[in-house]
C-alpha cells in the first residue's frame, strides 16, 4: 500500500514537499509519480518517474516541481515549488509494483491523497 505525507496551506509562491511510502511485501516497484485532483475536475497526472530515474512532467509544473525516488526507502517525493493557486488540488501518489506472492505480475497501487492548498 502507499502513504502519502506533506500536504497544507501555503501561501502563493511558497514551497511544500510531499512524500509516499510503499509498504508491505514488495518484489519491485516500477513508475512511481504523482497525480492530482481538483473539484469538478479529472484526476490529472502531475509527474512521474521510472525505475531507472527517468522523470516526465506536465508542462504547467515543468521548473517548478520535481519528482525524486528513493529505491532503498520505497519513496518518491515531489517538491513543489513556486506554488500557484491553480496547483490547489487533492495530490495522490501512484506506483506500479508487484508482491512477493506474484512477482511477475504487476499491479497499480494508489495512494489516500493529500490535500495542498495555495492561497494568500
Amino acid at each position: 500500500q502507499l502513504q502519502a505525507s506533506g500536504g497544507g496551506l501555503v501561501q502563493p509562491g511558497g514551497s511544500l514537499r510531499l512524500a509516499c511510502v510503499a509498504s508491505g511485501s514488495i518484489a519491485s516497484i516500477g513508475d512511481m509519480g504523482w497525480f492530482r485532483q481538483s473539484p469538478g475536475e479529472e484526476r490529472e497526472l502531475v509527474a512521474v518517474v521510472t525505475d531507472a530515474g527517468h522523470t516526465h512532467y506536465r508542462d504547467s509544473v515543468k521548473g517548478r516541481f520535481t519528482i525524486s525516488r528513493d529505491n532503498v526507502g520505497n519513496t518518491v517525493y515531489l517538491q513543489m515549488n513556486s506554488l500557484k493557486p491553480e496547483d490547489t488540488a487533492v495530490y495522490y501518489c501512484n506506483a506500479h509494483m508487484a508482491d512477493t506472492d506474484y512477482p511477475d505480475e504487476e499491479f497499480e497501487s494508489w495512494g489516500q491523497g493529500t490535500l495542498v492548498t495555495v492561497s494568500s
